[in-house]
Protein backbone atom coordinates (compact mmCIF):
# COMPACT_ATOMS: atom_id res chain seq x y z
CA UNK A 1 0.00 0.00 0.00
CA UNK A 2 1.13 3.56 -0.82
CA UNK A 3 -0.49 7.03 0.24
CA UNK A 4 -0.88 8.66 -2.88
CA UNK A 5 -1.96 12.48 -1.86
CA UNK A 6 -2.37 14.06 1.42
CA UNK A 7 -5.17 16.52 1.32
CA UNK A 8 -5.40 19.04 3.96
CA UNK A 9 -7.91 21.97 5.02
CA UNK A 10 -9.57 24.35 7.91
CA UNK A 11 -12.53 23.89 8.85
CA UNK A 12 -14.14 26.53 11.17
CA UNK A 13 -16.72 25.47 12.84
CA UNK A 14 -19.20 27.03 15.75
CA UNK A 15 -19.35 25.83 19.31
CA UNK A 16 -23.14 25.42 20.78
CA UNK A 17 -24.17 27.20 24.07
CA UNK A 18 -23.39 27.52 26.52
CA UNK A 19 -19.34 26.68 25.59
CA UNK A 20 -20.04 29.80 22.28
CA UNK A 21 -20.02 31.58 25.45
CA UNK A 22 -15.92 31.34 25.63
CA UNK A 23 -15.26 30.01 22.41
CA UNK A 24 -17.59 31.08 19.72
CA UNK A 25 -15.83 29.05 16.97
CA UNK A 26 -13.43 26.21 17.21
CA UNK A 27 -10.04 25.46 14.34
CA UNK A 28 -10.07 22.14 13.06
CA UNK A 29 -6.95 21.47 11.13
CA UNK A 30 -8.03 18.21 9.01
CA UNK A 31 -5.99 16.00 6.68
CA UNK A 32 -7.12 12.84 4.17
CA UNK A 33 -4.28 10.32 3.51
CA UNK A 34 -5.41 8.80 0.64
CA UNK A 35 -3.74 5.65 -0.73
CA UNK A 36 -3.63 3.47 -4.11
CA UNK A 37 -5.72 0.42 -2.71
CA UNK A 38 -8.69 3.24 -1.83
CA UNK A 39 -7.89 2.93 1.94
CA UNK A 40 -8.58 6.79 3.04
CA UNK A 41 -7.31 7.86 6.94
CA UNK A 42 -9.11 10.61 8.60
CA UNK A 43 -6.57 12.76 10.61
CA UNK A 44 -7.88 16.53 12.54
CA UNK A 45 -5.83 18.34 15.41
CA UNK A 46 -8.67 20.57 16.83
CA UNK A 47 -7.66 24.49 18.18
CA UNK A 48 -9.76 25.68 20.81
CA UNK A 49 -10.98 28.96 20.32
CA UNK A 50 -9.05 28.70 16.45
CA UNK A 51 -5.85 29.90 17.53
CA UNK A 52 -2.71 29.15 15.65
CA UNK A 53 -4.84 26.81 13.11
CA UNK A 54 -3.75 28.74 10.24
CA UNK A 55 -0.18 28.39 11.33
CA UNK A 56 -0.33 24.38 11.75
CA UNK A 57 -2.08 23.82 8.60
CA UNK A 58 1.27 25.75 6.30
CA UNK A 59 3.36 23.59 8.74
CA UNK A 60 1.52 20.16 7.64
CA UNK A 61 1.65 20.81 3.98
CA UNK A 62 5.15 22.56 3.72
CA UNK A 63 7.10 20.00 6.01
CA UNK A 64 5.39 17.20 6.62
CA UNK A 65 3.14 16.66 3.94
CA UNK A 66 5.78 15.94 1.43
CA UNK A 67 7.47 13.48 3.80
CA UNK A 68 4.67 11.32 3.74
CA UNK A 69 3.87 11.13 -0.38
CA UNK A 70 4.67 7.46 -2.03
CA UNK A 71 4.88 5.82 1.43
CA UNK A 72 3.30 2.94 3.07
CA UNK A 73 1.05 4.19 5.64
CA UNK A 74 1.40 1.38 7.72
CA UNK A 75 4.71 1.25 8.51
CA UNK A 76 3.10 4.08 11.05
CA UNK A 77 5.97 4.62 13.73
CA UNK A 78 8.86 4.76 10.95
CA UNK A 79 6.35 7.61 9.27
CA UNK A 80 6.37 9.12 12.84
CA UNK A 81 9.79 8.98 13.44
CA UNK A 82 10.13 10.84 9.69
CA UNK A 83 7.93 13.45 10.68
CA UNK A 84 9.13 14.50 14.23
CA UNK A 85 12.29 14.44 13.41
CA UNK A 86 12.06 16.20 10.35
CA UNK A 87 13.20 19.89 11.41
CA UNK A 88 16.05 19.86 14.09
CA UNK A 89 15.78 23.51 14.60
CA UNK A 90 11.83 23.20 15.53
CA UNK A 91 11.24 21.47 18.85
CA UNK A 92 8.14 18.90 18.55
CA UNK A 93 5.48 21.32 19.98
CA UNK A 94 2.74 23.80 19.32
CA UNK A 95 1.95 24.03 15.70
CA UNK A 96 4.76 21.09 14.49
CA UNK A 97 2.55 18.76 17.70
CA UNK A 98 -0.75 19.83 16.46
CA UNK A 99 0.68 18.83 12.79
CA UNK A 100 1.92 15.71 13.21
CA UNK A 101 -0.66 14.55 15.69
CA UNK A 102 -3.09 15.27 12.63
CA UNK A 103 -1.25 13.29 10.11
CA UNK A 104 -0.40 10.63 12.85
CA UNK A 105 -4.23 10.27 13.56
CA UNK A 106 -4.77 9.32 9.85
CA UNK A 107 -2.14 7.16 9.62
CA UNK A 108 -3.61 5.25 12.34
CA UNK A 109 -6.89 5.07 10.75
CA UNK A 110 -5.98 3.99 8.04
CA UNK A 111 -3.93 0.62 9.85
CA UNK A 112 -7.52 0.35 11.36
CA UNK A 113 -9.51 0.06 8.30
CA UNK A 114 -6.73 -2.21 6.62
CA UNK A 115 -7.21 -4.64 9.61
CA UNK A 116 -10.90 -4.30 10.26
CA UNK A 117 -10.37 -3.54 13.23
CA UNK A 118 -11.05 -0.62 15.72
CA UNK A 119 -7.23 0.85 17.25
CA UNK A 120 -8.27 -0.14 20.65
CA UNK A 121 -8.49 -3.66 19.96
CA UNK A 122 -5.86 -3.55 17.62
CA UNK A 123 -3.58 -1.69 20.56
CA UNK A 124 -4.50 -4.44 22.87
CA UNK A 125 -7.59 -3.67 24.42
CA UNK A 126 -8.44 -2.93 27.57
CA UNK A 127 -12.17 -1.80 27.72
CA UNK A 128 -14.87 -1.29 25.44
CA UNK A 129 -17.20 1.36 27.61
CA UNK A 130 -15.12 4.25 29.37
CA UNK A 131 -16.43 6.73 32.12
CA UNK A 132 -16.97 10.11 31.76
CA UNK A 133 -16.84 13.67 32.81
CA UNK A 134 -19.12 16.68 31.87
CA UNK A 135 -16.25 19.78 31.13
CA UNK A 136 -16.74 22.73 30.64
CA UNK A 137 -17.60 25.98 33.57
CA UNK A 138 -15.81 28.87 31.89
CA UNK A 139 -15.48 32.06 33.61
CA UNK A 140 -17.93 33.32 31.42
CA UNK A 141 -20.80 31.79 32.82
CA UNK A 142 -23.48 33.07 34.96
CA UNK A 143 -23.46 31.14 37.94
CA UNK A 144 -26.78 30.00 36.69
CA UNK A 145 -25.06 28.95 33.23
CA UNK A 146 -22.79 27.01 35.19
CA UNK A 147 -24.99 25.35 37.65
CA UNK A 148 -27.57 24.47 34.33
CA UNK A 149 -24.42 22.90 32.76
CA UNK A 150 -23.55 20.80 35.57
CA UNK A 151 -27.14 19.25 36.15
CA UNK A 152 -26.97 18.56 32.10
CA UNK A 153 -24.30 16.66 32.27
CA UNK A 154 -25.65 14.74 35.61
CA UNK A 155 -28.67 13.91 33.47
CA UNK A 156 -26.80 11.75 31.27
CA UNK A 157 -25.81 10.31 33.86
CA UNK A 158 -22.40 11.57 34.42
CA UNK A 159 -20.66 11.14 38.48
CA UNK A 160 -17.71 13.95 37.30
CA UNK A 161 -18.35 17.28 36.74
CA UNK A 162 -14.98 20.28 36.02
CA UNK A 163 -15.39 23.62 36.38
CA UNK A 164 -12.75 26.53 35.72
CA UNK A 165 -11.79 28.53 38.97
CA UNK A 166 -10.19 31.99 37.02
CA UNK A 167 -11.52 34.63 39.34
CA UNK A 168 -8.55 36.88 40.86
CA UNK A 169 -10.13 36.69 44.36
CA UNK A 170 -10.15 32.85 45.40
CA UNK A 171 -13.25 33.54 47.57
CA UNK A 172 -15.58 33.99 44.77
CA UNK A 173 -13.87 30.54 43.48
CA UNK A 174 -14.72 28.90 46.16
CA UNK A 175 -18.34 30.12 46.55
CA UNK A 176 -18.77 29.42 42.77
CA UNK A 177 -17.78 26.05 43.59
CA UNK A 178 -19.84 25.25 46.60
CA UNK A 179 -23.09 26.52 44.49
CA UNK A 180 -22.66 24.39 42.00
CA UNK A 181 -21.43 21.32 44.30
CA UNK A 182 -24.77 22.08 46.32
CA UNK A 183 -26.56 22.02 42.96
CA UNK A 184 -25.20 18.34 42.24
CA UNK A 185 -26.09 16.52 45.48
CA UNK A 186 -24.85 13.48 46.01
CA UNK A 187 -23.06 10.72 43.76
CA UNK A 188 -21.07 13.66 41.30
CA UNK A 189 -17.44 14.22 41.97
CA UNK A 190 -15.95 17.43 41.13
CA UNK A 191 -12.31 18.57 40.00
CA UNK A 192 -11.74 22.44 39.30
CA UNK A 193 -8.92 23.57 36.47
CA UNK A 194 -6.80 26.55 36.99
CA UNK A 195 -5.61 26.72 33.58
CA UNK A 196 -2.39 28.06 34.25
CA UNK A 197 -3.24 30.89 35.91
CA UNK A 198 -1.48 31.33 39.33
CA UNK A 199 1.88 30.94 40.58
CA UNK A 200 2.68 28.70 43.44
CA UNK A 201 1.99 30.55 45.99
CA UNK A 202 -1.36 31.56 44.71
CA UNK A 203 -2.13 27.74 43.93
CA UNK A 204 -1.59 26.74 47.74
CA UNK A 205 -3.84 29.73 48.98
CA UNK A 206 -6.66 28.78 46.58
CA UNK A 207 -6.41 25.09 47.19
CA UNK A 208 -6.24 25.48 51.18
CA UNK A 209 -9.51 26.83 50.36
CA UNK A 210 -10.88 23.94 48.49
CA UNK A 211 -9.62 20.90 50.51
CA UNK A 212 -12.91 19.96 52.35
CA UNK A 213 -14.39 19.71 49.16
CA UNK A 214 -13.66 16.08 47.99
CA UNK A 215 -12.38 17.49 44.57
CA UNK A 216 -11.24 14.51 42.82
CA UNK A 217 -8.53 16.62 41.13
CA UNK A 218 -6.80 20.14 40.64
CA UNK A 219 -6.10 20.92 37.17
CA UNK A 220 -2.80 22.78 35.39
CA UNK A 221 -2.23 24.84 38.00
CA UNK A 222 0.68 27.13 37.30
CA UNK A 223 2.08 27.73 33.66
CA UNK A 224 2.78 24.26 31.37
CA UNK A 225 6.33 25.12 30.52
CA UNK A 226 7.38 25.20 34.34
CA UNK A 227 7.71 21.12 35.34
CA UNK A 228 9.49 22.52 38.48
CA UNK A 229 6.65 24.47 39.74
CA UNK A 230 3.91 22.31 39.01
CA UNK A 231 5.98 19.89 41.23
CA UNK A 232 6.00 22.17 44.01
CA UNK A 233 2.48 22.82 44.07
CA UNK A 234 1.53 19.17 44.19
CA UNK A 235 3.96 18.75 46.97
CA UNK A 236 2.23 21.13 48.95
CA UNK A 237 -1.48 20.82 48.68
CA UNK A 238 -3.88 17.92 50.01
CA UNK A 239 -5.60 17.75 45.93
CA UNK A 240 -4.30 15.29 43.59
CA UNK A 241 -2.57 17.62 41.17
CA UNK A 242 -4.13 16.65 36.79
CA UNK A 243 -1.93 18.29 33.90
CA UNK A 244 -0.38 17.77 30.72
CA UNK A 245 -2.75 19.01 28.04
CA UNK A 246 0.02 21.35 27.31
CA UNK A 247 2.65 19.16 27.62
CA UNK A 248 3.80 17.27 23.93
CA UNK A 249 6.17 14.37 24.60
CA UNK A 250 7.22 11.74 26.89
CA UNK A 251 10.01 13.22 27.39
CA UNK A 252 7.71 16.53 29.28
CA UNK A 253 5.72 13.90 31.08
CA UNK A 254 8.81 11.47 32.12
CA UNK A 255 10.06 14.59 34.21
CA UNK A 256 6.26 15.39 35.30
CA UNK A 257 6.55 11.43 36.68
CA UNK A 258 9.58 11.70 37.97
CA UNK A 259 9.33 15.03 39.80
CA UNK A 260 5.78 13.90 41.14
CA UNK A 261 4.17 17.04 39.72
CA UNK A 262 0.97 15.05 39.04
CA UNK A 263 -1.21 11.93 39.95
CA UNK A 264 -3.31 12.41 36.86
CA UNK A 265 -1.75 13.00 33.24
CA UNK A 266 -3.83 14.32 30.43
CA UNK A 267 -2.18 14.18 27.19
CA UNK A 268 -4.29 15.71 24.38
CA UNK A 269 -4.12 13.45 20.96
CA UNK A 270 -4.42 16.52 18.92
CA UNK A 271 -0.83 17.87 20.89
CA UNK A 272 1.32 14.74 21.64
CA UNK A 273 2.08 14.31 18.75
CA UNK A 274 -1.06 11.70 17.53
CA UNK A 275 -2.01 8.72 18.76
CA UNK A 276 1.64 7.27 18.71
CA UNK A 277 2.80 9.35 21.65
CA UNK A 278 0.47 9.42 23.62
CA UNK A 279 0.47 6.14 23.72
CA UNK A 280 3.62 5.86 24.96
CA UNK A 281 3.18 8.64 27.13
CA UNK A 282 0.43 6.16 28.88
CA UNK A 283 2.08 3.35 28.86
CA UNK A 284 4.94 5.17 30.60
CA UNK A 285 2.27 6.40 33.16
CA UNK A 286 1.21 2.92 33.90
CA UNK A 287 4.60 1.80 35.25
CA UNK A 288 4.09 4.55 37.71
CA UNK A 289 0.80 3.52 38.79
CA UNK A 290 -0.13 7.04 37.40
CA UNK A 291 -3.80 7.57 35.69
CA UNK A 292 -4.26 8.88 32.44
CA UNK A 293 -7.16 11.08 31.20
CA UNK A 294 -6.99 12.52 28.06
CA UNK A 295 -7.55 16.21 27.05
CA UNK A 296 -11.11 16.89 24.83
CA UNK A 297 -11.63 15.51 21.80
CA UNK A 298 -13.58 12.39 23.60
CA UNK A 299 -14.36 10.83 19.77
CA UNK A 300 -10.64 9.95 19.40
CA UNK A 301 -9.53 9.76 22.65
CA UNK A 302 -11.57 6.99 23.53
CA UNK A 303 -9.66 4.84 21.42
CA UNK A 304 -6.52 5.30 23.69
CA UNK A 305 -8.63 4.31 27.29
CA UNK A 306 -9.83 1.49 25.99
CA UNK A 307 -6.35 0.46 25.15
CA UNK A 308 -5.03 0.98 29.18
CA UNK A 309 -4.84 -0.88 32.15
CA UNK A 310 -4.43 2.88 33.82
CA UNK A 311 -7.10 4.71 31.74
CA UNK A 312 -9.42 6.93 34.39
CA UNK A 313 -12.09 9.06 32.65
CA UNK A 314 -12.59 10.48 29.14
CA UNK A 315 -13.14 14.41 29.35
CA UNK A 316 -16.79 15.18 27.44
CA UNK A 317 -16.75 18.68 25.85
CA UNK A 318 -19.84 18.79 23.28
CA UNK A 319 -17.79 20.98 20.95
CA UNK A 320 -19.25 19.80 17.94
CA UNK A 321 -22.01 20.48 15.72
CA UNK A 322 -24.23 17.73 15.32
CA UNK A 323 -23.21 17.40 11.49
CA UNK A 324 -19.62 17.58 11.33
CA UNK A 325 -18.68 14.32 11.97
CA UNK A 326 -20.38 11.00 11.55
CA UNK A 327 -19.84 8.26 14.62
CA UNK A 328 -19.89 10.44 17.43
CA UNK A 329 -19.94 8.58 20.35
CA UNK A 330 -23.23 8.60 22.55
CA UNK A 331 -23.01 9.17 26.66
CA UNK A 332 -25.17 6.39 27.98
CA UNK A 333 -25.48 6.58 31.80
CA UNK A 334 -22.40 8.25 32.26
CA UNK A 335 -20.68 5.88 29.72
CA UNK A 336 -19.06 6.24 26.34
CA UNK A 337 -19.36 2.78 24.26
CA UNK A 338 -16.28 2.77 22.01
CA UNK A 339 -17.08 2.18 18.50
CA UNK A 340 -16.76 -1.02 16.93
CA UNK A 341 -16.11 0.32 13.27
CA UNK A 342 -12.45 -0.25 12.08
CA UNK A 343 -10.47 2.92 12.38
CA UNK A 344 -10.93 5.44 14.98
CA UNK A 345 -14.57 5.04 13.64
CA UNK A 346 -15.54 8.46 12.61
CA UNK A 347 -16.09 10.34 8.71
CA UNK A 348 -16.57 13.88 8.10
CA UNK A 349 -20.60 14.57 7.81
CA UNK A 350 -21.70 14.81 3.92
CA UNK A 351 -21.61 18.77 3.86
CA UNK A 352 -19.32 19.25 6.63
CA UNK A 353 -16.43 20.29 4.04
CA UNK A 354 -19.27 22.76 1.99
CA UNK A 355 -20.38 24.28 4.95
CA UNK A 356 -17.25 24.67 7.50
CA UNK A 357 -14.15 24.88 5.33
CA UNK A 358 -12.28 28.42 5.12
CA UNK A 359 -11.74 29.10 1.75
CA UNK A 360 -7.47 29.31 1.05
Amino acid sequence: MKITAVESMLLRVPTPKPIALEFPQQGLVTTLIHTDQGVTGLGYSLAMGGGGAEAIQVYLETRLKPLLIGQDPLFVERLWERMYRADRGIKRQGVAGYAISALDIGLWDIVGKASNQPLYTLWGGMTDRVPVYGSGGWPAYSLDDLINEALRYKAQGCRYYKMKIHDPDPRVNRERVVAVKKALGDGVRMMVDVNQKLDVLGNIRQAAMLEDLDLVWYEEPVLADDLAACAEVAHAIKIPVATGENNYTRYEFRELIERRAARYLMPDVCRANGFSETLKIARLAAAHQVLVSPHVVHELSLQVLGALSNGFLAEWIDWAPADLLEGMPKCEDGHFRISDRPGHGLALGPDAVKKYRVSP
